[in-house]
């Protein structure tokens, strides 16, 4: 009985425990959310207070800016009104300045119109002065000015042809005079004496056993160094000599410096003298190189590609009637450089046209044309300057002047190869060997006349139009280079123009 009370109150207590609860905590609820709605009351009066306040300082700071503005506007007001005036001012200046110049020009009009009316006065007057004067001399303006004229020439003719001829007398010998000196000096300064200095093409032997070596068995020894060498040997019945035989004066002398070495080796046979033409071959180019080197170094040309000094170098072993071609072309730059220097012209160019004038004799036996034209190829093809081309093309007169250079460089060809005694060509056989050339071109049917030029370098041919066609006349010119390779000896290359002119006048009369 007493359990049964025990858990009943146990369980009134629970529940009365739980009811005070609640009811405790629905108290503690209620008074948590007075206190939030108090606070929240509260954060929107401040806020209320706050945005008063800013709107209060809104309002005095756009009271300021308002103000502010209203200076500023006062202030611009100011300025345009100061602007306007004297936009205002400058304007009637402006138009006064018009007035005035409007004024000016009324004025110059008027005085225009007064000179224009003195001017006519004025040539009225003249005008009736001329008719007075022509009434009374009887002669009209044009009449008396020719009249005038006449009697002046007639009076000054004598004296200005005597002063004309002493001017003209004057200048010439002056042009002549100094022409002279600058040649004497030229001449002067280099007036050494000239040897030919000609390579011999034949080498002395020194027994005629040594022909029969030469020639060897069957003819095999003189066929191998012909081979070799590109020459032809004459081994003829000329005690203690042996010819050597070659357009190319450089393959002549490596033969000669082969047969030399040959003879004083003894051995004679295909295999040696292979060898020792190929030795000779090495000998020769050391010297060419060495002499062109020497030559441009003597001369003061320098910047020239190293293949334009070998070929230069090959003139060592040319001739040109018995005159040294690479000693001419030095004795040349030499004479061109002085007289350059006298004309106040361009010495290095004048040396370096001078010095390469004849480069292309070098190899005018293995490639067609002149000399000069052959010379011209070889130096645009080696990079040589234009001006040094210029000056040396001219000097046979093949192609126009076109700088002082080129004529000083024809000049000095001409002192160092016409000098006495420089080439030992006389002037019977010059006119021989021309008058050979021009008796084969008249030799021809249907030439009229014909002329050697350049030395012989060119033979002109004249024909009968009426008798020649342009077929014939190109086989004339044919046939007579034929024939002059066939009779003739020379080096180098001949030109045959044939011509053939029709000319039709007539006079209106």
């Amino acid at each position: 009985m007493s359990l049964k009370v025990v858990f009943v109150l146990l369980a009134v207590a629970g529940i009365s425990g739980i009811v005070i609860g609640y009811y405790l905590r629905f108290l503690i609820t209620l008074g948590k959310r007075g206190s939030m709605e108090l606070r929240v009351k509260q954060m929107e009066l401040a806020a209320k207070e706050e945005a008063k306040k800013i709107v209060e300082g809104a309002e005095k700071d756009a009271v300021k800016l308002k103000s502010e503005l209203k200076g500023l506007e006062k202030e611009k007001e100011l300025e345009f009104k100061k602007t306007e005036n004297r936009l205002i001012k400058k304007e009637e200046l402006l138009d006064k300045r018009q007035t005035d110049i409007d004024k000016e020009v009324e004025e110059l009009k008027k005085k225009a119109d007064e000179v224009r009316l003195i001017k006519e006065r004025v040539l009225a007057v003249e005008v009736d002065k001329k008719k007075e004067l022509e009434r009374v001399a009887g002669l009209s303006e044009e009449e008396a000015k020719k009249a005038l004229f006449s009697v002046m020439e007639k009076q000054s003719e004598e004296d200005l042809v005597m002063k004309m001829q002493k001017l003209e007398s004057v200048g010439v010998e002056k042009l002549q005079k100094r022409a002279q000196e600058i040649l004497t000096t030229s001449i002067h300064r280099l007036g050494n004496s000239v040897a030919s200095e000609v390579l011999a093409t034949s080498v002395t032997i020194p027994s005629e056993d040594v022909k029969g070596r030469i020639i060897g068995k069957e003819g095999r020894n003189i066929r191998a160094f012909e081979r070799a060498a590109g020459v032809e040997l004459i081994v003829d019945d000329t005690p203690g000599v042996v010819i050597i035989s070659a357009f190319d004066p450089v393959r002549r002398q490596i033969a000669r410096i082969a047969l030399e070495n040959l003879i004083m080796d003894g051995r004679v046979q295909p295999a040696r003298i292979e060898e020792i033409v190929a030795k000779a071959k090495d000998e020769i180019n050391k010297i060419i190189k060495e002499k062109g080197e020497q030559a441009a170094y003597e001369c003061g040309v320098f910047n020239l590609d190293p293949r334009l000094i070998a070929i230069l170098g090959r003139l060592y072993f040319r001739t040109s009637y018995g005159q040294n071609v690479l000693q001419h072309s030095i004795e040349m730059a030499h004479i061109g450089g002085m007289i350059a220097e006298e004309l106040g012209a361009d010495v290095p160019i004048a040396k370096a046209g001078a010095l390469l004038h004849d480069i292309g004799k070098a190899v005018d036996h293995e490639v067609q044309g002149t000399h000069v034209q052959i010379g011209r190829r070889i130096l645009e093809k080696f990079g040589a300057d234009k001006a040094i081309i210029q000056a040396m093309q001219s000097h046979h007169e093949e192609y126009p002047y076109e700088t002082v250079e080129s004529v000083i460089v024809q000049v000095a060809d001409a002192i160092s190869g016409g000098r006495p005694g420089a080439r030992r060509d006389t002037v019977e056989n010059y006119l021989k060997r021309l008058q050979e050339l021009e008796t084969i071109a008249n030799s021809h049917e249907g030439v009229e006349k014909s002329y050697a030029i350049q030395a012989g370098r060119e033979v002109r041919v004249f024909v009968y139009p009426d008798k020649v066609s342009d077929l014939e006349a190109q086989k004339i010119a044919r046939d007579i280079a034929r024939q002059v390779e066939q009779e003739l000896k020379y080096p180098g290359e001949i030109k045959i123009s044939v011509i053939r002119e029709n000319r039709i006048v007539e006079y209106a009369r």
